[in-house]
């Protein structure tokens, strides 16, 4: 199975929150509410550097893929009336 690079995930026990998962190297869960966040696995010290450079790319990718997919559900919706 080819997966995606990011998912759209919420959860009812947090209705505020959006989150976005992000599951190439380095996997990671963002909180689009409150910009927090979670490494999904342990990042070694030497590729510390490396991932801190990447993430503001990858932060600003999975808005990016939030926006679009919010797009699309209007699209579809609009297209069902």
């Amino acid at each position: 199975m080819e997966l995606p690079k990011f998912v759209l995930a919420d959860n009812t026990d947090h209705p505020e929150d959006i989150f976005i998962i992000h599951l190439d190297f380095p996997r990671f869960i963002i909180n689009l509410e409150s910009e927090e966040i979670e490494f999904l696995e342990s990042i070694e010290e030497s590729e510390s550097t490396e991932i801190e450079a990447e993430m503001e790319s990858l932060i600003e990718q999975a808005g990016v893929f939030y926006d679009r997919e919010m797009e699309r559900y209007v699209e579809e919706d609009g297209e069902e009336d």
